[in-house]
């Protein structure tokens, strides 16, 4: 298959971990398994086709037996760089691995960026602390809306955070305080995202819109995407990754609000017949099941997916070739409601009926999916990562 007839789709199940990496304790994360706690929680998991791609030979995972023949190449994948946020699992994947974690706040965000935000925008700011995103909207909501100063909460991750009622604060002023609070947040206070978390309601019934929006740094060196572009290789986003990637490398973003819009998303950009490569987050699984300690909803969320996979693979032509991975952990049964340091699944089909898969091993690198890609694309690079597209039939 030459490079100029291909097409692949990355799917990343973001917080998908399937068990503690070896140095899982530095990070206050021993004995997590996202997937595994998950499918003990519920008596066991429901996903027929994930196991027949081979999911069951990748970790542990009560109602996954094995499958006999699997039809996908199976693995799973340690993280180099040092961290557990989205940023830096999703850069990896496309070949930049960081030297140092990006800097977190659990005492909230010092005065000088405090200071200044609040000078930017005219008015002062509720919150400032480490918090649940739905616990501190439902603390601070009515105060926020009886005062108009918008609610800034940190986490464990490297993200400042800010919400706002629709009625409130219009959602464009929130994007552009969101903006703001970017330009403020650079040299030691770099933090790797700014989340607008706009939120709708009445008190005692606040919820979360799904116009969230993430103001990502730009990659400190190139990436994948990067590389594909300049070989011409169409680059669509589904979902945050564009955020992410502060755009650089993508020639089409497609915003969604959900797992079954990212889904749609995914189809509905496989299904031409031109080459591209596919790029979506399910966010899902992490924001509304891995943070809120809800395995049952993370349960369901797989399952779903699960259940949905047939109408991806129905959109791959022969040689084309679908990716499915995670980027973190977040495990919803223990006491932390934060991403966990964790390995992530594996799993690439190529579009095809017939043909079986294998095992990929135990890959120390997320890179080597970017690697893959690329291959598979014909771009060549130098980056880390050691590729498996030989694995998947050309």
């Amino acid at each position: 298959m030459t490079a100029g007839r291909r097409k692949v789709a990355l799917v990343v199940c973001d917080s998908l971990g399937v068990g503690a990496l070896p140095d899982a304790g530095l990070y206050g994360d021993e004995g997590s398994d996202t997937l595994g706690h998950v499918a003990e929680a519920v008596g066991g998991l429901h996903v027929p086709n994930l196991q027949r791609w081979g999911l069951g030979a990748v970790a542990a995972l009560r109602g996954v037996p094995q499958a006999r023949e699997p039809e996908a190449w199976y693995g799973r994948m340690a993280e180099m760089s040092p961290g557990k946020d989205t940023t830096t699992g999703h850069w990896e994947m496309m070949g930049l691995i960081l030297d140092r974690p990006f800097p977190v706040y659990p005492d909230g965000f010092p005065a000088e960026v405090v200071d200044a935000f609040e000078r930017a925008i005219g008015r002062e700011v509720i919150g400032n602390r480490t918090a649940s995103g739905t616990e501190i909207i439902e603390e601070l909501g009515e105060e926020h809306v009886r005062s108009g100063r918008p609610i800034l909460y940190a986490s464990a991750d490297s993200v400042f955070q800010l919400a706002a009622h629709v009625e409130v604060v219009a959602l464009g002023e929130l994007y552009r305080w969101c903006e703001i609070a970017r330009g403020i947040l650079q040299g030691a206070n770099r933090v790797s995202r700014v989340i607008a978390r706009p939120f709708s309601g009445m008190a005692g019934a606040f919820r979360r819109t799904g116009d969230r929006r993430d103001f990502s740094i730009a990659p400190v060196g190139a990436t994948d995407l990067d590389r594909l572009a300049e070989a011409d290789v169409p680059v669509v986003a589904v979902g945050k990754v564009g955020d992410i990637f502060a755009y650089r490398g993508i020639h089409r973003t497609l915003h969604t609000q959900d797992n079954s819009s990212g889904v749609a998303a995914i189809c509905e950009t496989l299904s031409g017949d031109d080459p591209v490569f596919c790029f979506a987050n399910l966010g899902d699984f992490d924001s509304l099941y891995g943070h809120r300690n809800d395995p049952a909803g993370y349960a369901a969320a797989v399952e779903d997916l699960d259940g949905r996979l047939p109408d991806i693979e129905e959109a791959l032509s022969p040689g084309d070739v679908l990716i499915l991975t995670g980027d973190h952990g977040c495990d919803p049964t223990t006491a932390s409601t934060d991403h966990s340091r964790e390995y992530v699944p594996v799993l690439a089909k190529e579009g095809s009926t017939g043909g079986l898969g294998g095992s990929l091993g135990s890959r120390s690198t997320f890179a080597d999916v970017g690697a893959t890609v690329c291959e598979l694309f014909g771009v060549g690079r130098s980056a880390p990562g050691t590729s498996f597209a030989s694995c998947l039939r050309a």
